[in-house]
């Protein structure tokens, strides 16, 4: 977060009369947080923008406390996609260059330790939601259409962090 957008937020909280809220400045990869301190995690598309999921995903079960909760929506993807179909998409939905596949975001949880793993699509984009953008761009969206029509979604990703110790991941150089 910036210095501006913490000054918002924290302006949003006083309107609002929250009381039970912090807002702490850092990076996604290095939680400014002690370990087992969070309830739960929210965020909204900002893992697949961090060029280092793993270390994102190891940071957020890092500081769950045991039994604690990961609660994302992200933008995730379904099968094989070109890099240049990427990049092509990447001009109208700006955080799918960095969007996990389905299996791929299944196992980076897996392996920081999460338990419980679930991804929810919440919107599943169709090539005519972006034919119009695409064809401003100068991209023939009839001609990519298959390859893309499925496979790029919003969706809710959701994981618990176990309560037995004896699952617990040890930590990013063990685990990747």
């Amino acid at each position: 977060m910036t210095d501006e957008m913490l000054a918002l937020a924290d302006q949003n909280k006083q309107k609002a009369g929250a009381e039970n809220v912090e807002f702490l400045k850092g990076e996604i990869e290095h939680i400014p947080l002690p370990d087992n301190s969070v309830d739960v995690i929210i965020s909204n598309c900002v893992i697949n923008l961090s060029p280092d999921k793993s270390r994102v995903l190891h940071e957020a079960f890092r500081v769950l406390k045991p039994g604690g909760r990961f609660a994302v929506s992200d933008v995730v993807t379904r099968g094989e996609i070109t890099p240049e179909i990427r990049q092509s998409v990447l001009l109208w939905v700006g955080c799918v260059a960095g969007a996990l596949g389905d299996d791929e975001y299944r196992n980076k949880l897996s392996a920081a330790g999460f338990e419980q793993i679930d991804i929810e699509p919440t919107r599943i984009y169709r090539p005519e939601d972006a034919r119009e953008f695409l064809s401003t761009a100068g991209i023939d969206a009839a001609a990519i259409a298959p390859q893309v029509d499925g496979k790029f979604m919003s969706a809710f990703v959701r994981a618990v962090k176990p309560v037995s110790k004896s699952n617990q991941c040890c930590g990013p150089t063990c685990c990747n």
